[in-house]
């Protein structure tokens, strides 16, 4: 009998489970937050190898194969035998853009949605779960999460013109943006200082208008081998490119590269400064709309979405009824070539055709002439969403024109009812820009991303009602940067140079 304690003391040590944190899945640090969470009182170990299941045939298997290896680099052992079960489905739920769901049980995790974005905007919400977590915790909260965006168009705009950035460091930025679950890429690839894609039947457009940059740089351009890699990269991961070549303005280079796109059939210097307004293509001229028409052939040939950018803002050169002529003629030559067009906000001053987007940056008189044409609105307010703006007095790149935005100013605006008249169904999106005359490298890129691209993509994806009943009696804000907070490690563990707002 006296061995009887030690040995009931060593049946209660082999026997006794590990201790499991309280969870709720409601608390955890997902940037953008989801339309529906559905906490339980569960946990799901992580530290254990998962079987991974999923319709052969039905799901591609570079998607397969990248969402294996964005939860592996993220902790999760995934082999084709385990005890816990991680299943992908595609078209088991309501089959829609970008719908999408998320189930953690004890022993499965479910990633479900109508269509390939979808699946992969679920992954993404598994992966954030996984990242964010602290590193002593080996649970996930158990539960299940409904997701869809607010908005279908969900962009940012690299200036490549400007400065010139590599393929590679522009895959970089497609990864960060699949992360926070944008779905739009917009390239701005030519202004004055910079043409940046090839055009075969224009080769001095990159040879020559492609040659320098702000302040005097070698420039640069991409191949269309570049750029077809670059499309395929970006929609393996979500994400649509579109191309933008600035027009009638902001022509300088093509002006240089080709003497007959001026009206005096001279060649312009190249240009290194940062003024804007001076330059335009020559309206008048036949030759102008054969170089476009030609010029967009190409473009909308390798380009695999929907649409091509025209530009359009800043035009100080034309008449009022020269510049509404060009953008009619040029939208007509995009629509030939199977493409909706975008411009910035000015295009609305002409008539556009349908299915036309203007892309609101700063005058309301535009956007609303937009809509009452009939056709949808990007929401890029300069004063929110332009994250070239300085965060502060002293923040050393970016630029104050518009005033400084900090990580409250990004993510505290919404674009129904900033201009009168607009309506829910009048907007496509929203889309941050960043400009580039002070922007050189990829830790600069990073800088005036980070934080405030995680405000822009909560902005764009999560219905404000919802998160207002969500945190009743609490602050959006306030909530938001609790859970950006616990972003901050993995950002450290990447060593992504962002800015330090807390």
């Amino acid at each position: 009998m006296k061995y009887l304690p030690l040995l009931l003391l060593l049946l209660c040590a082999c026997t006794k489970k590990e201790s499991i944190p309280p969870t709720d899945l409601s608390q955890a640090a997902l940037v953008p937050i989801p339309a529906e969470m559905i906490p339980d009182s569960g946990a799901l170990m992580i530290n254990q190898v998962f079987r991974l299941e999923y319709q052969p045939g039905i799901i591609d298997s570079q998607v397969i194969d990248l969402i294996s290896q964005w939860l592996t680099d993220a902790g999760l052992q995934i082999s084709s035998e385990g005890e816990a079960r991680l299943s992908l489905e595609q078209g088991k739920i309501d089959v829609g853009v970008d719908i999408n769901g998320l189930e953690i049980s004890e022993n499965e995790i479910t990633l479900s949605a109508g269509d390939v974005s979808g699946l992969i905007h679920a992954a993404q919400t598994l992966r954030q779960l996984l990242l964010t977590k602290p590193d002593s915790v080996r649970y996930l909260p158990t539960g299940k999460i409904s997701d869809s965006p607010r908005f279908a168009y969900r962009g940012f705009m690299l200036d490549v013109s400007r400065h010139f950035f590599p393929p590679e460091t522009v895959m970089q930025i497609i990864d960060y943006l699949s992360l926070y679950k944008f779905n739009y890429l917009h390239l701005h690839l030519s202004d004055d200082q910079g043409w940046r894609l090839e055009i075969k039947a224009y080769p001095r457009l990159t040879e020559i208008g492609g040659s320098t940059e702000v302040g005097g740089g070698p420039g640069g351009f991409y191949t269309q081998e570049d750029y077809l890699a670059l499309q395929e990269y970006a929609l393996l991961r979500g994400i649509t490119i579109v191309p933008e070549f600035d027009l009638p303005g902001h022509t300088n280079a093509a002006l240089a590269s080709y003497a007959e796109l001026n009206c005096d059939g001279k060649a312009r210097e190249l240009y290194t400064g940062t003024d804007v307004g001076f330059s335009s293509l020559c309206v008048g001229k036949e030759y102008v709309y054969e170089f476009l028409d030609t010029m967009l052939a190409e473009v909308a040939q390798i380009t695999k979405g929907p649409y091509i950018h025209i530009g359009g803002d800043e035009v100080h050169t034309l008449s009022q009824s020269e510049y509404n002529g060009f953008i009619e003629q040029v939208a007509s030559l995009v629509s030939k070539h199977d493409k909706k067009i975008i411009g910035w906000d000015e295009i609305a001053q002409a008539e556009l055709p349908d299915g036309a987007v203007a892309q609101y940056w700063n005058f309301a008189e535009n956007a609303k002439a937009a809509v009452a044409q009939g056709n949808q609105l990007i929401f890029s307010p300069a004063t929110h969403a332009y994250l070239d703006m300085k965060y502060d007095s002293t923040t050393e790149l970016g630029l104050s024109w518009a005033g400084y935005t900090d990580l409250a100013d990004a993510y505290n605006w919404d674009p129904l009812g900033m201009v009168e008249g607009v309506e829910a169904d009048d907007i496509l999106g929203i889309e941050a820009p960043l400009w580039s005359e002070t922007i050189e490298d990829l830790d600069d890129i990073e800088y005036m991303l980070f934080p405030r691209i995680a405000a822009i993509s909560e902005v764009a994806w999560s219905s404000r009602d919802f998160e207002a009943k969500t945190y009743a009696g609490g602050n959006l804000f306030t909530d938001f940067e609790r859970r950006l907070l616990l972003h901050q490690k993995y950002w450290d563990e990447i060593e992504l140079n962002y800015h330090k707002w807390k």
